[in-house]
């Protein structure tokens, strides 16, 4: 007779990590995710309870956690502890040791990164264990956090990026009769100052875990302090705290204008007010300056005041479309005649153009081809983020820019020769291209420079806000939208 017994304990026939079925695993910990998301929507909080309880006890996911932490950017940071699980053995040995009774979390890391201002970020890097256990446990919660987000949060979702942020601001603000006026809106610190007790009362997970993570302190300088509010920038689930955190505020302000959904599905929004938030970067339209200034921008501060958090007086403001305004990198404003225009910003021009100088500057003596392999993942990145908006005349821009660099570099490398040797050496001709700036590895394979305006402008697709993939009502749109990214 088969058992019904859920998956919480090692399977006898798994003897080390390379002997996994990953696919079984994933199909394992997606049914549960389902069922979670599910009793969620019903409103049996009960019932999700209880299976998050057997998620975070099944081996499956434990796996599935362990190989998340030792497979990402940060596998090669270690915590406090200076322990890094590299060898299968090792990995399999983790999984075993994700257990719930004797849990005790070490405290943090403290590094610090540079921000844009000059300003350090602190950085808390949590130990592997602590990073396994994060990643255990918000398998059973993100489940909740997507079915209950706002349909306007975007940042530290599945399936959602910057993009659709940036397409949703074009919908509420291109046409003739849209809002006029953005609150541009920055929270202050806002993973370094969610308060606590507001966390334990509200985040549907284990509160002994959650108050493991919340107190477990950091160490700087060799000295352990103590952490009495926030959540850890480099916490696996710090993103996810943050955002369930930040969402019920779209529901606050629909419900302070009174702005409901009509029988066809519509919202009744005659003052033009929406929400759109990217983590804790967020902008919200209306009408008239008036609704924005007494009406909406008291009601954030109240909200944000109960969790902990304050706006920052210097990154929020108040701005007319035609006056335009930056969001994510890119610079929304309403020209004349009524066209709107999406367009990098200056800062994010600025920001290309300092890395790649500083790549050809640091590869004075390097090959040709050396040199390629280390810009050609800059632009790409840079060009694929920029290619949903006006971005043609400032891909033509970077172009012109980097060649005058690359020129000047190949000119500098090869002083000995002369014009027309370098040229032989460095460029060839490509369709309609001459300058097409290539180099050879020692072993003869031919590597080419990608150019800015060889990236097409593709119009992005906007999700839909009430899809849900942990739902399975959702799939075949998740589908669809997948094979629409590669085709464009």
């Amino acid at each position: 007779m088969k058992s019904n017994k859920p998956d919480c304990a090692p399977e006898t026939k798994l003897k080390n990590w390379n002997s996994i079925n990953w696919k079984k695993v994933k199909q394992s910990v997606k049914s549960l995710q389902l069922r979670i998301a599910k009793a969620t929507r019903e409103g049996k909080h009960n019932k999700a309870k209880a299976l998050q309880w057997m998620l975070t006890h099944s081996f499956a996911a434990k796996l599935l956690a362990v190989k998340r932490v030792t497979e990402n950017s940060g596998k090669r940071t270690p915590g406090t502890d200076g322990v890094r699980w590299k060898t299968p053995s090792q990995k399999f040995r983790a999984a075993l040791s994700l257990v719930r009774k004797g849990y005790k979390a070490q405290p943090l890391r403290r590094l610090f990164i540079l921000k844009k201002n000059g300003k350090k970020r602190p950085l808390g890097i949590p130990t592997m264990k602590d990073r396994a256990c994060q990643a255990l446990y918000l398998l059973a919660l993100e489940p909740i956090s997507e079915t209950l987000a706002d349909k306007g949060s975007y940042g530290f979702r599945q399936k959602r990026g910057c993009h659709d942020a940036i397409e949703r601001c074009y919908i509420h603000l291109s046409r003739k009769d849209s809002a006029t006026w953005i609150l541009e809106g920055d929270i202050k610190g806002c993973f370094d100052n969610i308060n606590h007790q507001w966390l334990r009362q509200n985040i549907p997970m284990d509160k002994k875990v959650l108050q493991q993570w919340l107190k477990a302190g950091f160490i700087e300088n060799k000295q352990l302090f103590p952490t009495t509010q926030g959540t850890p920038q480099g916490g696996i689930i710090s993103p996810t705290l943050a955002n369930m955190t930040l969402d019920g505020l779209e529901a606050a302000i629909d419900k302070a204008l009174g702005i409901t959904i009509r029988p066809d599905g519509c919202r009744k929004n005659t003052q033009k007010v929406h929400l759109i938030r990217y983590a804790d970067d967020f902008i919200v339209t209306a009408s008239n300056k008036e609704i924005l200034e007494t009406r909406i921008k008291p009601l954030i501060e109240e909200f944000l005041d109960h969790r902990g958090l304050q706006l920052s007086p210097e990154k929020t403001k108040i701005t007319h479309i035609t006056d335009g305004f930056d969001f994510l990198g890119q610079n929304i404003r309403m020209y004349s005649r009524g066209k709107l225009l999406i367009r990098p910003s200056k800062d994010a021009i600025k920001s290309v153009k300092e890395k790649l100088k500083q790549i050809i500057v640091k590869h004075r003596g390097s090959q040709a081809a050396v040199l390629i392999r280390n810009l050609n993942p800059v632009i790409t990145g840079w060009a694929n983020y920029h290619r949903h908006a006006c971005s043609k005349k400032t891909f033509y821009l970077l172009d012109r820019i980097l060649w005058r660099n690359i020129w000047n570099w190949a000119r500098r490398r090869h002083n000995n020769l002369g014009y027309r040797k370098i040229v032989s050496l460095l460029f060839m001709r490509i369709g309609n291209r001459k300058w097409q700036f290539f180099g050879k590895f020692d072993d003869g394979k031919t590597v080419l420079l990608r150019m800015f305006a060889c990236f097409h402008i593709i119009r992005h697709s906007l999700i839909n806000g009430n899809a849900n993939p942990f739902d399975v009502a959702w799939d075949n749109y998740f589908v669809n939208r997948l094979r629409l990214k590669y085709v464009n």
